[in-house]
């Protein structure tokens, strides 16, 4: 999938453009005025325009407004802004753009209204003139289609808030020159942003690589597994992410949350591992967006309560457990529980390379989700979730199968209780919650690396600075090896055989290429053993 690009290009696009030269941006809502202060702190004349009469002036007026609160909060002092106001300019017309170096244009998502907005750019401003678009969902390859010259076309997604966030997608349509998306690049680096290259995909990096993120929680959530506030929390305090999925969503606006997931599902031909959710829809139907609207997944307002996880109540801890074989990413939980005063016995015999669990006096075992369901195992079966960080994560969600009694099950609360954990008690379901959104976030990934969407240093730092993860899904991968990953999606993808968790072919080249890797150094150093 990666761009086509000429190697034509004009050399004036080879670096960044130059302070002295006009940046115009074209649309005056929230986006269009961040980009704009973005640009005007850097040191360019910044000219806007809108299509309504007076917005682009009032846009002027909101903009020194936010640059006095800059100085208020001593960001920016006095004399900087007085050079900064007096480099802003409200335009009339289109062709006050004329001398536009960078034209950004961020008005609304309707590809027949870009076209015909750029269509009337490419009269009026010089062939040297670097166009892109903000577009978040529309494809930059068909936005540009109609120019004379769609080499000098890029996207340049920002993040909303744009001055805020370090973020910036620079998108290289089919057509888009090399050189061009090179200066849109360095530009944007030159502004103090952090700037990754990608392909025109449907949703560029971040929106395509983090619909899991969403679909995880809602497909729990639809199976009756847990109620969102739990299923936030569980990936908020056990995955380590900033926002839960649920109060993410409602900050976002149900409406456009649902709206990118659908462009993407369109997109890529209805492909089931972007299927959009019904409950959102029926959310977006009765009009409850989110914080916009006062409701959505949860109520907003002065007398709204914070929404509450279930939390399991105190329960007593084993006096001792049982770790039999190796607990991989989940092995610190077994100094955890000996620093509570559990005593842990450690037994050998599991079968080597493949994961271990703690046993409890009942005789009930421990397992890390790995994508099956705990109902289908011959003994019975508590479930743990996958967590970031499993020392200091501050909840761990238990997901016990039908056959585990009660007092079993009050010992498994306990046991994490005692370690300094909550512990929130969900249905069994397949890969629980941060597991399979792990697994699937880290197949994305490497699915969107083979196909040229972006590098893998690109992916992981989108991921991190775009929607605030706590680890790249592909450092995420390599800390869990891909083995776990292909494992817990294949275990899914028996449970639900509908194709959402089939893993790619980039994570089975993956695993089979580290596994030819470990072959080889098990026989070279056999060899030599024999040569010595």
């Amino acid at each position: 999938m990666t761009a086509n690009v000429s190697d034509a290009a004009p050399d004036a696009w080879a670096d960044a453009i130059d302070r002295s030269r006009t940046v115009a941006v074209v649309g005056t809502g929230t986006m269009g005025q961040g980009i704009a202060q973005v640009a005007l702190v850097a040191g360019h004349p910044v000219r806007l325009y809108d299509s309504v009469p007076g917005r682009a002036e009032e846009a002027v007026t909101a903009l020194a407004a936010r640059l006095d609160r800059l100085v208020e909060k001593g960001r920016m002092d006095r004399a900087a802004r007085e050079d900064a106001v007096a480099r802003l300019y409200a335009a009339a017309d289109l062709t006050e753009l004329a001398d536009a170096a960078l034209v950004v244009e961020a008005i609304v998502e309707r590809l027949d209204v870009k076209r015909q907005l750029f269509a009337e750019l490419e009269k009026i401003v010089g062939d040297d003139t670097v166009l892109a678009t903000n577009t978040s969902s529309l494809s930059v390859t068909a936005i540009a289609g109609g120019l004379r010259l769609p080499g000098r076309f890029v996207g340049l997604h920002f993040f909303n808030p744009a001055p805020l966030l370090p973020l910036v997608e620079v998108v290289s349509g089919f057509a888009t020159d090399a050189s061009a998306a090179t200066r849109a690049y360095e530009t944007a680096k030159g502004w103090g942003k952090t700037p990754v290259r990608c392909a025109d995909t449907p949703g560029f990096v971040v929106n395509r690589i983090a619909r899991p993120f969403y679909a995880e929680a809602l497909r729990v959530y639809e199976e009756g597994v847990a109620d969102p506030a739990t299923i936030d929390a569980a990936l908020r305090e056990c995955g380590g992410f900033r926002m839960g999925p649920f109060e993410l969503t409602d900050l976002i606006g149900q409406d456009v949350n649902e709206a990118v997931t659908r462009s993407v599902w369109d997109s890529f031909h209805q492909d089931p591992r972007f299927t959009p959710s019904l409950a959102q829809r029926r959310l977006v139907e009765s009009a409850r967006l989110g914080r916009k609207s006062g409701h959505g997944w949860f109520p907003y307002g002065p007398d709204a309560a914070a929404p509450a996880p279930h939390t399991a109540p105190p329960a007593a801890p084993p006096a001792s457990v049982v770790v039999q074989g190796e607990l991989y990413q989940a092995a610190p939980l077994a100094g955890l529980f000996q620093e509570a005063g559990v005593v842990v016995d450690f037994e050998e015999d599991a079968v080597p390379g493949y994961p271990g669990w703690i046993e409890l006096p009942s005789g009930t075992r421990l397992f890390l989700a790995d994508g099956t369901a705990a109902d289908d195992a011959e003994m019975p079966v508590v479930h743990f979730d996958l967590a970031l960080d499993y020392r200091t994560c501050e909840r761990i969600v238990l997901a016990p199968a039908v056959t585990v009694d009660d007092r079993s099950l009050q010992e498994a609360i306990g046991l994490f209780q005692a370690a300094g954990k909550k512990v929130s008690v969900i249905r069994d379901v397949p890969g629980m919650i941060v597991a399979r959104t792990v697994a699937m976030l880290a197949d994305f990934a490497l699915d969107a690396a083979a196909r040229g969407v972006a590098d893998a240093d690109d992916i992981d730092t989108a991921m991190r600075l775009g929607v605030n993860y706590p680890r790249g899904p592909l450092a995420w991968a390599a800390e869990l090896g891909v083995d776990w990953v292909l494992e817990t999606l294949s275990n899914l993808h028996e449970e639900y055989p509908t194709g959402r968790y089939a893993p790619s072919q980039a994570l089975r080249r993956r695993v089979a290429a580290e596994q030819a890797a470990r072959d080889g150094a098990e026989r070279q150093a056999a060899g030599e053993g024999v040569a010595s």
